[in-house]
């Protein structure tokens, strides 16, 4: 094992690896369940900044008036789904590093990561593409409202080329992350966003020297900052010689062999990301349609959803990683085990998510200069969220957390989103468009989806069926690295 991946393994390690007898490596619950505190934490907060900058997007943007809400609203669901794109390619990415990590393989880390570069920059392409020329065609898809389609258009051009930067840094991260390094893509984040935000406030409001820019101004903060955070954080990464941070040979040394094996699994993660974001842009054109009132009251419950869900990100993610460098490490029973201890801890977190919307739920559509009508359709829906909340928590964990970690995303897919298309989707745009229900009745439709989640996937994992051992096949070219032996600190 060479000194650079022994190092960046060790400081990780040191956190929850209990060496056992004849060499054997044993992880006890107590240590695991204190290393997945650790690690989702600063995920979590991670998560939280990201949201809270949108949060402070739309408070700010939300002085201005309900249709430049809607009109950046509608905006930002292009990059919702290129999030959604980037993080089925970041997840797929981690459902081999961590259990390459597991195994102690550095090489199969970086090979990992030449894998991923490739569709991560392909999407990028393509999501410039559709912003950068293609705005109004976009915003078409969601609204015949024809001012906010200008100004989403307009904000579309400004933001499009941050996402080449924005491909790298999530991968980057990712990468980071599910080899147990979490802080430092959360201090460049954060450092990030708090650019973000003071850039927002100067070219939005025109705050001394700075014009007046309005939503294009906001599109031009999140640019630069981007940009800035990949060049820090890439940085960082070849000074610290984290495991991502190898050469292109390195990156690129995979042969078909591996790519046959990496793809199989990786591309239902992709299909589940995009038909999950298709399934998510759907609901907002079910609300866009039914008003633009209403689609500006969706979005700002969703913001604040969206804030109170950091924990089970964080928690989610987590689970991802340390359940993969459990089976990387050969323990599928003590994957097992405590994949079933994390559902059981689940729906009462969950719940307990909802009530603080319930508490908040009066609060939070004062802190809007839009009409009355909007904030009690915020309340609404947010009341609505303590039903809704803790069955997306469990089923959070099963996709996320479980069924992914174990290499089971063919199944996942079909769970999450053939779920989604084949019920959400049709009761909410009934619900909608043709019974004509109420914003918060429309969105409490979204629950039924999410029953039917759980009653497929309990059953899956409480019988095991989703964990594979892809490094230990041997299919990809996994192999410990040379000078390692079983019974070795990592």
């Amino acid at each position: 094992m060479s000194y650079e991946a022994r190092t960046s393994y060790a400081g990780f390690a040191r956190n929850y690896t209990v060496i056992g007898q004849h060499g054997t490596v044993y992880e006890s619950e107590r240590a695991f369940f204190i290393a997945l505190v650790r690690l989702a934490a600063p995920i979590a907060l991670h998560t939280f900044l990201l949201t809270s900058l949108n949060f402070i997007d739309t408070v700010m943007i939300g002085r201005l008036g309900e249709v430049e809400i809607a009109a950046v609203a509608i905006a930002n669901q292009l990059f919702f789904l290129f999030m959604l794109y980037l993080f089925g390619v970041g997840s797929a990415a981690t459902i081999f590093t961590a259990q390459y990590w597991g195994r102690r393989d550095l090489a199969g880390v970086r090979r990992t990561v030449g894998a991923a570069l490739v569709p991560s920059a392909l999407g990028a392409v393509v999501f410039f593409t559709a912003a950068a020329v293609f705005p109004e065609q976009v915003f078409r898809v969601f609204t015949t409202d024809l001012r906010a389609t200008a100004l989403g258009a307009e904000y579309l051009r400004a933001i499009a080329p941050s996402y080449f930067a924005t491909a790298v840094s999530v991968l980057f991260a990712a990468v980071m992350r599910s080899t147990g390094n979490a802080k430092l893509p959360l201090q460049v984040s954060a450092a990030s966003i708090g650019l973000n935000a003071l850039l927002n406030w100067l070219l939005i409001f025109g705050v001394g020297p700075f014009p007046e820019l309005g939503v294009r101004g906001a599109a031009l903060a999140t640019m630069i900052a981007r940009f800035i955070e990949v060049v820090v954080l890439v940085w960082f990464a070849f000074r610290r010689r984290e495991p991502v941070a190898g050469t292109l040979r390195e990156w690129f040394s995979f042969d078909r062999r591996f790519l046959a094996v990496y793809w199989k699994t990786s591309v239902p993660v992709l299909m589940n990301e995009i038909g999950w974001a298709g399934g998510m842009t759907a609901y907002v054109a079910v609300f866009a349609r039914m008003g633009t009132d209403i689609v500006a009251a969706y979005n700002i419950a969703d913001v604040v959803f969206r804030l109170l869900f950091v924990v089970f990100i964080g928690s989610g993610s987590a689970t991802a990683v340390l359940i993969g460098n459990t089976i990387g490490a050969g323990q599928p029973q003590a994957a097992q085990r405590r994949a079933r201890t994390i559902m059981m801890a689940a729906p009462a977190l969950g719940l307990a998510v909802g009530l603080l919307s319930v508490a908040f739920a009066p609060l939070v559509p004062q802190l809007y200069a839009v009409a009355p009508e909007v904030r009690a359709n915020v309340t609404r829906i947010m009341l609505v969220f303590v039903i809704v909340a803790p069955l997306k928590v469990v089923n959070l964990h099963i996709v996320v957390g479980l069924l992914r970690s174990g290499g089971d995303t063919l199944f996942s897919l079909a769970v999450d989103v053939g779920i989604l298309w084949s019920v959400g989707v049709p009761l909410v745009a009934v619900a909608g468009l043709h019974w004509g229900l109420a914003p918060a009745l429309v969105f409490l439709c979204t629950g039924v989806e999410e029953l039917v989640k759980l009653a497929v996937g309990v059953p899956r994992i409480l019988k095991g069926r989703w964990i594979n051992d892809l490094a230990a096949s041997g299919a990809a070219g996994t192999e410990l690295s040379a000078g390692t032996e079983p019974g070795e600190p990592r």
